[in-house]
């Protein structure tokens, strides 16, 4: 069995112990410094969903494969400065780590200007860590009534929990939060913690190294 159908089977299995939907979880496999023969083969098993951490890297890969593949959806899941908007715009179906007003505003700026705009999760930085991007919790309601005022298109809520702490207590906080804001899109959960964040009802999971294998050095 494939390294993606073994995550897949992990998947349903975990949908089917936590009483929801089959197929409700979407995986995002993330393909970052993933060698293209590698991409190549989780494209040929029938994979079209996934996500890069940075806009240069995809610019240099994926525009090629979406014109072979052309129902391909990538998604950012890492770090947008501002001067990176319009590409990523250009490039990506959704963006999940919108993390500040400024980023929003320019969001809304270009998203007139191309006539379209990604969908868009707010990246919580629910252990409030210094080091890690994502707006602290307390400060969640002023970006998500910004994006409503800007009628942009928000989907939900991205975490990523601390390495120290146990996954489950940020993933039930993120799911509480989107409930609290009306929002059904949840972005949590990667290759060691996925089946957890499926049970608290994640939409989105990041899974890199167990679809793809270790990243080469």
């Amino acid at each position: 069995m494939s390294s993606l159908a073994a995550v897949q089977e992990r998947i349903s299995a975990a949908e089917i112990r936590a009483g929801r939907t089959e197929g409700s979880t979407h995986l995002l496999a993330i393909s970052k410094l993933q060698p293209l023969d590698r991409i190549l083969r989780v494209l040929d098993h029938g994979h079209r969903e996934f996500g890069e951490n940075r806009v240069q890297e995809a610019q240099q890969k994926w525009p090629e494969l979406q014109e072979r593949y052309p129902e391909i959806d990538v998604h950012l899941v890492g770090p947008l400065q501002t001067n990176k908007v319009r590409s990523a715009m250009q490039l990506f179906a959704a963006i999940h780590s919108v993390d500040r007003i400024k980023l929003l505003t320019r969001i809304d700026t270009v998203a007139q200007e191309l006539g379209h705009c990604p969908r868009l999760f707010i990246q919580v930085n629910t252990g409030e860590e210094p080091q890690k991007s994502g707006v602290i919790p307390d400060e969640l309601d002023t970006l998500v009534n910004q994006a409503r005022r800007l009628n942009l298109p928000l989907e939900g809520l991205m975490c990523i929990p601390p390495s120290h702490e146990a996954p489950a207590l940020h993933f039930g906080l993120l799911t509480n939060l989107a409930k609290r804001h009306g929002l059904r899109g949840l972005s949590m959960g990667m290759s060691g913690d996925f089946e957890t964040a499926i049970h608290l009802g994640a939409t989105y999971i990041r899974v890199g190294s167990a679809v793809f294998g270790v990243r080469p050095r």
